[in-house]
């Protein structure tokens, strides 16, 4: 079993748990034991996953099984839960004595009901469970701020409406049993990293040091308020700079656990690598070459690489896989000299580790009432998939929800809706007589953003649409009814909504008046991309995005969903 040797380290990390500490810790490495000789090699295996969001149930995601019968060389399969993914790990761990159990990011936020209801403390408990060794955050641990991201890992009951710890009638909360890593993410007022930028662990005398990060566009796919206060570095520029402080400590094996990944190409399995492109590819391939393994994160793809010598992996997302890493480390020279990687498939129906079905039994019955309370009927399926001009039938629902609970005037008494692509996590999929269950629509909408109505000029309002078509690709946001334009992928960057065609109710918008526009507090801080938003006046909160589906459903029950033509695309 893989353990801290330095036993100042762990009373350091105990005692920063003990007492609400999220402070860094400088980073200290053991001595090499002289009881084991420098000859031969160890072997070592790395346990990893990313992007888990809480999914402790089987998530309705499938992965593709290989099956030579199919055309495409694959048939595609559920996987996952957590009380199977544990026996996995357990199954993986008891290959090698020199293990360590490794987390990319994204462990919570954009969760299920089951764990965000209890503010995602079942999960970390349930990866106490599991045997995480050590967790880099990913953007999603500060959906709701960096206070909240800390209070998990250290323990404490969460501040009610009125700022005092509550427990909910629940045994205090005991926070992570593992390293929270953040090296790239600076507390300014603290003059430090947010957690360690790195730990070493040492196998029978051999030393490797973990790297963990986020991606340092974090700020632009959060919250603003939940990252007030940190600065996120350049992931490239930490790594190079780390790896000669760990080198000078007589550590060669160098593994860097990230959250950002890159892309392989739809037809690749999950053990493949093909056309491997994005920020991933980037990130190895400037990374310092005494780097050896990246474990990534946050595209939520699957795919096992080699690029520029490094060994990059990712197991998709919500639990589905495992990357099972065997790493062949010198003796004499601390090197690594063998390094491969598999994706393991989490059978859904293979053996299930007993604590975590009494973990999940316990809290799934705490959130039954809730979550099985039918709130309204739907006459069919409702979908985020997006048409050519990026509008969705789900975007539409949802805009429209917003609207209707911020209409009236003593509400914000917005005119118009918007939604951003992002914040629609699943389908809104009824049963057979209809009805649709708060969980339903909590597994659609789980971020529990405030609704925030402000003014916006015409004028604005063409900035804003505008601020949709960045770099890479459109990223078109769902609208309410009444509001409808055009946009031509042919024109022009910053210039691609054709002019004279926006418009409410029929008629055209003008430049110089204003409107009042509601939007998720997500986006209403300016986030991915959309600042213009910032610039809205009078602003006025209101209810959370949620409770606005819910209340929106209830009231048009039975209903059925509307469709598309609010947003037309030229070329």
């Amino acid at each position: 079993m893989t353990r801290y040797l330095n036993r100042s380290v762990l009373g350091a990390v105990a005692g920063a748990l003990l007492f609400g500490g999220g402070c860094a810790l400088q980073p200290q490495v053991p001595e090499k034991s002289p009881l084991v000789p420098a000859t031969g090699t160890v072997a070592v295996k790395l346990i990893a996953f990313n992007d888990f969001h809480g999914n402790l149930k089987t998530p309705n995601l499938r992965v593709p099984v290989p099956d030579a019968a199919q055309s495409t060389g694959f048939r595609l399969e559920r996987a996952g839960g957590v009380e199977q993914f544990s026996a996995v790990v357990r199954e993986l761990r008891a290959k090698n004595r020199n293990h360590v159990v490794v987390s990319a990011g994204d462990m919570v936020g954009a969760t299920p009901l089951l764990s965000a209801f209890f503010k995602d403390e079942p999960t970390i408990e349930a990866m106490n469970l599991v045997g995480v060794d050590i967790h880099a955050v990913g953007n999603h641990e500060f959906d709701y701020g960096f206070k909240h991201l800390k209070r998990l890992q250290a323990g404490g009951c969460a501040p009610n409406k009125d700022g005092v710890p509550d427990c909910g009638g629940r045994p205090p909360y005991a926070g992570a049993k593992f390293a929270f890593l953040a090296a790239n993410v600076m507390d300014t007022a603290a003059g430090q990293t947010l957690f360690p930028a790195y730990v070493v662990k040492d196998f029978e005398g051999v030393k490797v040091a973990f790297i963990g990060m986020t991606l340092k566009d974090t700020p632009a796919i959060v919250r603003p308020g939940g990252t007030a206060g940190l600065v996120f570095k350049d992931e490239i520029e930490t790594v190079n700079q780390l790896v000669p402080e760990i080198k000078a400590k007589g550590v060669e094996a160098i593994v860097v656990v990230i959250h950002e990944g890159g892309i392989q190409a739809a037809s690749g399995g999950i053990n493949d690598c093909r056309d491997f492109s994005g920020r991933g590819r980037e990130l190895a391939e400037k990374f310092n070459p005494a780097v050896d393994v990246i474990v990534s994160a946050h595209t939520h793809r699957f795919y096992i690489c080699e690029v520029a010598g490094k060994l990059m992996t990712s197991a998709g997302s919500y639990g589905t896989l495992i990357t099972e890493i065997d790493l062949t480390i010198d003796r004499a020279s601390g090197k690594i000299v063998g390094k491969k990687a598999q994706n393991r498939i989490v059978d859904p129906n293979g053996a299930k580790d007993p604590a975590l079905t009494a973990l999940v039994d316990q809290y799934a019955k705490l959130a039954e009432p809730l979550e099985n309370r039918v709130v309204a009927k739907v006459t069919r399926e409702v979908t985020s998939v997006p048409n050519a001009s990026g509008e969705s039938i789900l975007g539409n629902l949802i805009a429209d929800a917003h609207l209707q609970s911020a209409a009236a005037p003593d509400k914000g008494g917005a005119v118009i809706a918007f939604n951003n692509p992002g914040s629609l996590r699943a389908p809104i999929i009824p049963a057979a007589d209809g009805s649709v269950k708060y969980g339903d629509l909590f597994k659609t909408q789980p971020f529990q953003n405030d609704l925030i109505s402000m003014n916006l000029t015409g004028r604005q309002l063409k900035a804003l649409l505008e601020q949709q078509f960045g770099e890479d690709r459109p990223r078109v946001m769902g609208v309410s009814a009444g509001f409808t334009y055009t946009w031509d992928m042919a024109r022009p960057r910053g210039d691609k909504v054709v002019p004279g065609t926006m418009k409410l109710g029929g008629v055209a918008i003008s430049p110089d008046l204003q409107y009042r526009v509601v939007a998720n507090s997500f986006v209403a801080g300016g986030s991915e991309g959309l600042t213009v938003f910032r610039d809205g006046t009078e602003r006025q909160v209101g209810v959370l995005d949620l409770e606005a589906l819910v209340g929106f459903l209830g009231a048009n029950s039975p209903y059925t969903p509307p469709g598309v033509g609010r947003i037309t695309r030229l070329n």
